[in-house]
């Protein structure tokens, strides 16, 4: 895979990897701190009884009030301003008006347009009180999140990420989702490279001082196949055991990354509090 300087790439997926610069990550700051706003917004109100057509609404609102344009509001013919996904799906959850019922866990997955560039994260969240094994499945996923981030640095390579989830999740009996990954981000919303959450230490593509992307691990309780629904859209666990994710987006620096997404609040992994 080839490198282009993103200034002189055209506003397309063109399989190059981009190298964005200083003005870059100035707009993905301000994108990712108002997407990051919003999952703190909503801890308050995921509660047994809301639904999930709901909290779509919130995050819809808060975009308004806040110049941002909800990316995935019809993006491919999706219709939602978010992607809320609860116990045994994996992403790509469509809001309804089915509620939320004691102990269900929920990736909230939101992305924004502000200024053109695209600040895309998701976090779980829990409705009432989680199962001990409930809140061991988000407790490893975050770590898994964390893990993968560590890894970034120019010089290593997109395998060694998917090593430090992997070997992390697999270690505490989980599985990692091999159909999602993560994705280059800036002013497109997909973009090279992919992010596998598994991988082999020195393998895939070399990261580079500039590159933006996201990681964004999904983990299963038990195996990791998905299916999907009719819908086309909604992803599942093929043996249903429950599944978590976390996202973050991110640039390259020249000693590590800087996290676009980190919440304003100072909030990590669930409990928000």
């Amino acid at each position: 895979m080839t490198y282009i300087d993103a200034d002189e790439a055209p506003l397309t997926n063109t399989g190059q990897i981009k190298i964005y610069g200083e003005d870059a990550f100035a707009g993905m700051r301000k994108a990712g701190k108002i997407a990051a706003a919003a999952l703190d917004m909503v801890a308050e109100h995921v509660k047994v009884g809301v639904s999930t057509a709901a909290l779509d609404k919130l995050i819809f609102d808060f975009g308004m009030d806040h110049d941002a344009i909800p990316a995935t509001l019809n993006y491919k013919g999706y219709t939602h301003s978010s992607c809320i996904s609860i116990n045994h799906v994996i992403c790509h959850g469509i809001p309804s008006d089915k509620t939320l019922k004691e102990g269900d866990i929920l990736n909230i997955d939101i992305t924004y347009i502000v200024d053109g560039w695209h600040g895309d994260n998701s976090r779980m969240y829990v409705a009432g009180a989680p199962k001990r094994i409930a809140e061991r499945l988000i407790n490893i996923t975050y770590e898994s999140l964390m893990r993968g981030m560590a890894a970034v640095k120019p010089g290593a390579t997109t395998g060694d990420i998917g090593h430090a989830i992997q070997s992390y999740v697999e270690s505490e009996r989980m599985s990692v989702v091999r159909d999602f990954v993560g994705h280059g981000l800036g002013r497109l919303f997909h973009d090279a490279p992919s992010i596998f959450h598994f991988g082999q230490p020195g393998e895939g593509e070399t990261l580079a001082e500039g590159m933006i992307f996201t990681i964004e691990p999904m983990v299963n309780i038990g195996k990791p196949h998905s299916k999907i629904l009719a819908d086309g859209w909604t992803a599942v666990t093929r043996d249903r055991s429950l599944s978590a994710q976390y996202e973050h987006s991110i640039g390259v620096t020249k000693d590590g990354c800087e996290i676009f997404t980190l919440s304003p609040k100072g909030y990590g992994c669930w409990p928000y509090e």
